[in-house]
This record gives C-alpha cells, sequence and structure tokens, in this order.
C-alpha cells in the first residue's frame, strides 16, 4: 500500500522557516515528479511548488519563489519544502503528491498526481 507521510508543520512566527518532509513507502517513485500544494480555509488547494524526477527541474508558485526552495532525495524515497521568510498568508495545510506518470506536462495541475499524503499544518502568525 502506498502512502506519502507528511511532517515538519507547526506554529512559526512571520518571517521564521519551517521545513516540510514527505516519505513515500509502499513503491519507490525515483522516476516521478513530486510536488507540494496548500489548501488554505474557505480557499482551494493551489500548488506552491513542483520538482522533476531528476531533480533538474523546478517549478513555483510566484508567491513564493526566493522563499521556499523545494527538493527531493531519491534514496530515501523523500520529498523535502525549505520555507524561509513566511507570511501570514502562507498559513495552509500543505500536501505532498505523486505524479501520475513519468512525464509531466503541467506542475501546477492536482491532475497530473495520482498519490496524495494526509497534509501537515503550517502556521504563521503576525
Amino acid at each position: 500500500q502506498v502512502q506519502l507521510l507528511e511532517s515538519g508543520g507547526g506554529l512559526v512566527q512571520a518571517g521564521g522557516s519551517l521545513t516540510l518532509s514527505c516519505a513515500a513507502s509502499g513503491r519507490t517513485f525515483s522516476n516521478y515528479a513530486k510536488a507540494w500544494f496548500r489548501q488554505a480555509p474557505g480557499k482551494e488547494r493551489e500548488f506552491v511548488a513542483g520538482i522533476s524526477w531528476t531533480g533538474g527541474k523546478t517549478r513555483y508558485l510566484d508567491s513564493v519563489k526566493g522563499r521556499f526552495t523545494i527538493s527531493r532525495d531519491n534514496a530515501k524515497n523523500t520529498v523535502y519544502l525549505q520555507m524561509n521568510s513566511l507570511k501570514p498568508e502562507d498559513t495552509a495545510v500543505y500536501y505532498c503528491a505523486v505524479s501520475q506518470t513519468v512525464t509531466i506536462s503541467d506542475y501546477t495541475d492536482p491532475y497530473e498526481y495520482a498519490y496524495w499524503g494526509q497534509g501537515t499544518q503550517v502556521t504563521v502568525s503576525s
């Protein structure tokens, strides 16, 4: 059974940092794209960051560029999201996702992803 387990969320003051991790089990996803999405209360789920299977290509939501960094360790079957200079508007439940196929055309499209974690809460206080 495939599971994606996120960790690293929590409460942080504005300007602080957090690192989210998403470890996959039940299957190896070395050759699949991975991404992070988030959903704030009353809002739709939105794309935050995506990374190709080699790690050589990344894509970010404009509002997090320069503050967030996505990375992956294929040996550990894990994807990370380093979040710096956090803002109250970053408050949301963060989800990791793994693509349906080896190739992916649109990192921002949630329908490109077949596997999702249960989410981890990130709360940024002002």
